[in-house]
């Protein structure tokens, strides 16, 4: 999987600040001028007192390639967001156009089952496309782990949140992996806004039944980032 910051909000924290300044000021935008510890005392604030709304100004556009249907399924439901995916009405499915999970891959029985069944699968995927039948309905017999290319546009108040869920332990691994990545991009240019963005257990209470017995080092982890 390869994750890449294609756009992002320039200057993000001074945007956030500006706009929470706008609601607590008589000022023109043009005069507010905020020094650093000004400013990041107030970003602080205002994400710690949950007034989000400022943050939606600031928006983050990624490109994620070589993510299994799996994971998109799950991206998709994060519905304050803008997607644009790759096709496979259109596209060739390829017998490498699949991600193997390193469970199986490390399973020389498992990863042979699995090979097997690409083999067979693609073989009659493309049997099908030689006999004329449209590429959207030869797909049918696809399995989720086909790979795929998709945009992801958010603003930081929602990346806040799919970070909460989806930077879990708890995750499914794939989706994680993505979110962790997009974690680190948006802390090179929005530090501030995302010092504290992670699971929830990075800044208060696991909402888990049973939470994980190494808080600590997951807290550790992703203050690193």
């Amino acid at each position: 999987m390869k994750v890449v910051l294609v756009r992002h909000t320039y200057n993000a924290d001074q945007l956030a600040a500006i706009a929470a300044k706008v609601c607590y000021s008589n000022q023109s935008i043009e005069d507010m001028d905020m020094d650093e510890q000004y400013r990041e005392k107030l970003i602080r604030r205002v994400v710690k007192s949950g007034h989000h709304s400022v943050l939606e100004h600031v928006v983050f556009t990624y490109s994620i390639e070589g993510i299994s249907r799996v994971a998109t399924h799950q991206l998709v439901r994060h519905r304050i967001a803008s997607y644009s995916q790759q096709s496979h009405r259109y596209t060739a499915i390829k017998r490498e156009s699949f991600v193997i999970p390193q469970s199986i891959a490390d399973n020389e029985e498992a990863q042979k089952l699995y090979n097997e069944m690409l083999d067979k699968t693609v073989e009659t995927y493309e049997k099908l496309v030689e006999m004329g039948i449209k590429k959207e309905d030869a797909r049918f017999v696809i399995p989720q782990g086909v790979a795929s290319n998709i945009l992801v546009t958010m603003n930081a108040r929602e990346l806040i949140h799919f970070f909460r869920l989806r930077c879990c332990v708890r995750a499914q691994w794939e989706i994680r992996e993505a979110a962790i990545e997009m974690l680190k991009l948006a802390k090179k240019h929005a530090p501030v806004i995302f010092e504290d963005s992670g699971p929830a257990c990075v800044k208060g209470r696991c909402p888990e039944e049973n939470p994980c017995d190494n808080i600590p080092e997951i807290r550790a982890f992703f203050k690193s980032l």
